[in-house]
């Protein structure tokens, strides 16, 4: 890769533009022409690798991603200032960093495309004042809405149905949309056909990922004291860090996968990490990939492949992204900075230290935590289910369980971890965004996993020996937090039952939840 010593320190630009680690878009109209007059800057900085400790092989993404994309502007004939982390010139931080550039390279102007993330938005925005020079923001062409059209849309509403601004975008849009702006196939949402355990001796496909040696790089992060979390293998790395990757797999997934997505979306086994899951969340949110290609691709290959390609499958992946990966960028957008401090349940204690090891006799929290710490992976339901679900039922602050999922998770993002953290997976905003806590005994697990066959505790035990600690733990969030979600009518139901249950009964399903609680870091 051309590095920096090679650009002529003596050379000016009127004009420097800064690219983000996540903002690698090459179809950006910024790149359309060379400009002899602008200097691209992509740094790598540890106020960006240390804000949380980080899985390795995120960090080892995000900096390959950016050297690759770097080396493609150069190639294409664009100035380029690259600055690594381990560069002497390294200044650390985003904003000393670019002091020192546009007072080398005598620039007139800055310019930035507006940033995903809240703290690095309030940071861009004091550029100007702190270089001493002007700035102009530009937006980064990836999503499908602006940042005000979610509030926009709900705007005078007491609450943020997802579904309702889903068929919005599906008609906005054009996607799986006939003449009449009716959804293809008479319904909007398959989801309640999605929603299925992996069948005994069924046969995973696999879409196998390209290895390749990153070892350079995880030196180099080593010797820059980087404190990370997670394993990698350096020789057999296989996320996706270019264009032409990303592009490789969505076609794969699209041929492999995609035909039983939907149906097994939402299930967890033993037997593979990541099931029929496309893992292009990372080459999305690096904006390596736009997701609307991404979604008319999909698109076309149902039209193209009707017969082979079921609507259930295809509506439930497009879902995630036209519909739920717009809607948490919605509420992040329209909720913060108030919403990383929201606690409804007001809870206070410490994630258990198995949460960053995986040594637990809980077999779903261990595979699901040893999963994610092997991959930097775990899809929806792993994250929501399994690791959030005893999160929430055990009392962890939010605070603690944001960082360990922006932290350990390739994809993750504060524009969308947060909001699908503190937000569906927590309750900690109160019902923003869920329209309830999504917790569950042990019966849901068992129901879409194998996890419970071979698990220390007994699923169907709630009390006793070896009975499963979600149960217990289940009925005890209704009992301690009963004044704050009697008023759900979504929770009437199951509060009415524990109500019901013999007062022996409770007694012992609460004295089992208060020992396990005690005990939770031998659980």
């Amino acid at each position: 890769m051309k590095n920096v010593e090679r650009i002529n320190m003596n050379n000016s630009f009127s004009t420097v533009k800064l690219i983000l680690g996540d903002q690698l878009n090459c179809n950006h109209p910024w790149f359309e022409t060379v400009n002899s007059n602008v200097l691209f800057v992509l740094m790598e900085v540890r106020s960006e690798t240390d804000y949380v400790q980080h899985h390795i092989q995120k960090v080892v993404a995000i900096f390959d991603a950016m050297r690759k994309f770097s080396a493609q502007l150069i190639s294409n004939g664009h100035h380029v200032h690259y600055i690594k982390i381990n560069n002497q010139e390294n200044r650390t931080t985003i904003t000393e960093n670019l002091k020192e550039i546009c007072a080398r390279y005598t620039a007139k102007e800055l310019h930035y495309q507006i940033p995903d993330e809240y703290r690095l938005d309030q940071e861009l925005k004091q550029l100007g004042s702190r270089i001493g020079i002007s700035t102009v923001s530009f937006d980064t062409f990836h999503f499908l809405t602006s940042r005000n059209e979610f509030s926009d849309f709900f705007e005078g509403k007491k609450t943020f149905l997802m579904e309702n601004f889903y068929r919005y975008m599906r008609v906005k849009h054009l996607i799986l949309i006939d003449d009449s702006n009716k959804p293809i196939g008479g319904k909007w949402n398959f989801d309640h056909e999605n929603r299925k355990k992996v069948p005994k001796n069924h046969s995973i496909l696999s879409v196998p990922l390209e290895n390749k040696n990153v070892l350079t790089l995880v030196k180099e992060i080593e010797e820059a004291g980087i404190k990370t979390i997670g394993t990698i293998s350096p020789t057999e790395f296989s996320w996706t860090t270019t264009r032409d990757e990303a592009l490789k797999l969505l076609d794969d997934f699209i041929s492999i996968a995609l035909p039983l997505f939907g149906t097994l979306q939402d299930a967890m086994t033993e037997k593979h990490w990541y099931l029929y899951h496309s893992r292009l969340s990372f080459a999305l949110n690096v904006k390596l990939l736009s997701p609307l290609e991404v979604i008319r691709k999909v698109e076309t290959a149902y039209y193209e492949n009707q017969g082979q390609l079921e609507l259930n499958q295809i509506e439930g992946f497009i879902r995630q992204i036209l519909g739920w990966r717009e809607y948490m960028r919605g509420v992040y957008w329209s909720q913060m900075p108030e919403y990383s401090n929201l606690n409804f349940f007001e809870n206070k204690h410490p994630l258990p230290t198995w949460f960053w090891t995986g040594n637990t006799k809980m077999n779903c929290l261990k595979q699901s935590i040893s999963q994610s710490l092997e991959h930097a992976y775990a899809h929806h339901i792993q994250r929501l289910m399994i690791t959030g679900n005893f999160a929430l039922l055990a009392g962890i602050h939010p605070d603690e369980v944001d960082r360990w999922y922006l932290g350990i998770y390739i994809d993750a993002f504060e524009w969308v971890e947060i909001t699908n953290t503190r937000g569906m997976s927590q309750y900690a905003d109160g019902g923003i965004v869920g329209s309830k806590p999504y917790v569950s005994s042990a019966a849901y697990i068992h129901k879409m996993s194998d996890y419970c066959e071979e698990c220390h505790y007994q699923y169907e035990k709630k009390v006793g020996e070896n009975a499963c600690p979600f149960n217990s733990l289940y009925w005890n969030f209704f009992d301690e937090y009963e004044e704050k979600l009697k008023s759900n009518p979504r929770l009437g139901m199951m509060l009415n039952l524990w109500k019901k249950m013999p007062k022996e009964d409770q007694i012992a399903i609460l004295e089992q939840a208060k020992t396990y609680l005690y005990q939770i870091e031998a659980l």
